[in-house]
C-alpha cells in the first residue's frame, strides 16, 4: 500500500488559489477564453509558484521570496488617476503617444488616442476580451514555447491591458508610450496582458513603463504578447522603476516573420524583486534581433533576467548583451538560452552578460547556454564578473578627479554600452540622465 504524496501549499499559493476562486467570474472574456484561463491556471495548481527546483528559476525561488498573494488591485478612483497624470516623467518632453494604465485598469480618458494613423487601432484589453475574439482567445495560450507557472497565472487572472494593432506597411510616426502607474496605497496586486500585432512591412517603436509608489507592498505580473509580421520593423523599450518594497514579474512573448527587425531593450533601476523574462521565436527567415538590458541595483535589490530565444529558421541574426551593475547586498541573476533547429542553417547568434560589482556583499549569477542542432552556424556566448578596474580608477585620481566622481565616470562608461545602442536619442539621453541620477544617490 502506498501513500499519496500530497504537497505542501505556501501561503502565498493557498491565497492564489482563493483568489482565483472569488476573481474568475468576474474577469472579462465568454467561455472560450474562461475556458482557457480554467487551464492556466489547472496548470498552475499543478506546477506551483515557480522555485529553486525548476531550472529557468533556480537563481529566483518565488516560492520563498513570495511571502502572500495581494488582493486584486480596486478600479482606480479619481484620486489615483489624478496622480497618474504625472506618470512616465522620465520621458517627459518626448513626443510620445502616451497610453496609461492605473493599477492594473486601461484608463481612456489620460490615454492619447486622438489622430491615430490611419490602419492603427488601440484598444482596452478587457473589452476586446469581452467579445471573445478568437484571436484573443488563442493569444491567451502560450504562442512561442514557455512552460511557466508565473506566465500560467497570468493567463489565468489578466483583467486588462491593452490590444494594439497596426496594419501593413503602415509607419508610426510618433512613438507609442506603454505607461502602466501602479498608485495603491493598500497591499494590492496588478494583473495585466497585452497585445501588439504588427503588419507585413510596418513600422512602430513602443516604450513601455512601470512604476509605483516608493515603499508600497504590490505585486505585478504582467505580459506582453508581441506579434510582428514579414518585413516589419519594431523596437521595443522597458524601463522598470517599480517601489522598493514591488515584486515585478514581466513577460515578453515575440513571435518575429521573415526578414523582420526586431530591436528591444531594458532598463531597471526599482523594485524589491523583479523578474523578467524574454521568449522571443525567430519564425522567418533571414529575421534580425537585438536584445539588451541594463539592471542598477543597491540595498537588497533582487533583479533575474531570463532569456530564451529560438532560430527556427536559416539566415537569422541575433546579438544579445545584458549588463548589471550591482552595489550594497543587491543581486543580479542572468540566464539566457539560445536555441538552433536543425532547420536554422546559416544562424549567426552571440550571446554576453557582463556584472560589475561595487561592494564584497553583492552578487552576480550569470548563466548563458547554447543548444545547436543545425552544423552550419556562428554561435558564441560569453560572461564576466568583476570589480571596478583599479588602475583605471587610480588614473582618474591622478589627474585630479575626486574618487566618487572616477568610480561614477567608470560606472558610467560600462553601463553606456547597452544604453548608446537604443536607437530613439531621446529615450537613450533620458537613460543616462537616469543613470546619473543612480549614481548621485550612491553617495
Amino acid at each position: 500500500m502506498s501513500a499519496a504524496i500530497r504537497p505542501v501549499r505556501t501561503q502565498a499559493e493557498l491565497g492564489l488559489a482563493d483568489l482565483y476562486a472569488t476573481a474568475r467570474h468576474g474577469l472579462p472574456g465568454g467561455k472560450d477564453i474562461a475556458a482557457v484561463r480554467a487551464a492556466a491556471f489547472n496548470h498552475f495548481v499543478l506546477a506551483g509558484l515557480p522555485n529553486a527546483r525548476v531550472e529557468s528559476w533556480k537563481y529566483t525561488d518565488l516560492r520563498r521570496l513570495m511571502r502572500d498573494a495581494k488582493p486584486l488591485a480596486p478600479p482606480p478612483d479619481a484620486t489615483s488617476k489624478e496622480e497618474a497624470r504625472a506618470a512616465g516623467e522620465l520621458l517627459s518632453g518626448l513626443d510620445f503617444r502616451r497610453v496609461v494604465i492605473v493599477d492594473g485598469a486601461f484608463v481612456e480618458e489620460l490615454s492619447d488616442l486622438a489622430g491615430l494613423e490611419p490602419g492603427v487601432m488601440v484598444r482596452s484589453m478587457a473589452e476586446a476580451l469581452a467579445l471573445d475574439e478568437p484571436m484573443l482567445s488563442q493569444g491567451l495560450g502560450v504562442m512561442v514555447p514557455a512552460d511557466d507557472s508565473a506566465l500560467a497565472l497570468n493567463t489565468a487572472l489578466a483583467g486588462d491591458g491593452v490590444v494594439i494593432t497596426v496594419s501593413p506597411d503602415v509607419a508610426v510616426v510618433r512613438p507609442i508610450h506603454l505607461a502602466f502607474v501602479n498608485t495603491a496605497t493598500a497591499p494590492a496586486a496588478m494583473v495585466t496582458r497585452s497585445l501588439v500585432v504588427i503588419g507585413k512591412g510596418a513600422r512602430a517603436t513602443f516604450i513601455e513603463t512601470h512604476e509605483g509608489r516608493g515603499q508600497a507592498d504590490y505585486q505585478v505580473n504582467t505580459a506582453l504578447q508581441l506579434v510582428i509580421g514579414d518585413e516589419a520593423k519594431v523596437d521595443h523599450v522597458k524601463v522598470t522603476r517599480e517601489g522598493k518594497g514591488a515584486i515585478h514579474i514581466g513577460t515578453l512573448l515575440a513571435h518575429v516573420g521573415t526578414r523582420a527587425t526586431f530591436n528591444q531593450w531594458g532598463f531597471t533601476t526599482g523594485g524589491a524583486v523583479v523578474r523578467h523574462q524574454l521568449f522571443v521565436l525567430l519564425s522567418g527567415e533571414g529575421t534580425t534581433a537585438n536584445l539588451g538590458g541594463l539592471s542598477l541595483l543597491a540595498e537588497r535589490q533582487h533583479a533575474d533576467t531570463t532569456l530564451a530565444v529560438e532560430h527556427a529558421a536559416p539566415g537569422c541574426h541575433s546579438r544579445e548583451v545584458f549588463k548589471a551593475v550591482v552595489d550594497d547586498e543587491a543581486r543580479a541573476v542572468f540566464q539566457g538560452k539560445i536555441t538552433v533547429r536543425q532547420q536554422a542553417q546559416k544562424t549567426d547568434a552571440k550571446m554576453m552578460t557582463r556584472a560589475l560589482l561595487l561592494s564584497d556583499d553583492a552578487e552576480a549569477d550569470g548563466k548563458p547556454e547554447l543548444e545547436i542542432f543545425a552544423d552550419d552556424v556562428q554561435c558564441g556566448h560569453g560572461a564576466t564578473t568583476g570589480n571596478l578596474d583599479d588602475q583605471l580608477k587610480f588614473y582618474l585620481m591622478a589627474r585630479g578627479i575626486p574618487e566618487k566622481q572616477a568610480e561614477a565616470l567608470l560606472i558610467q562608461a560600462f553601463a553606456a554600452e547597452v544604453v548608446e545602442t537604443i536607437e530613439h536619442e531621446g529615450v537613450r539621453d533620458a537613460l543616462m540622465e537616469a543613470i546619473a541620477g543612480w549614481l548621485g544617490q550612491r553617495g
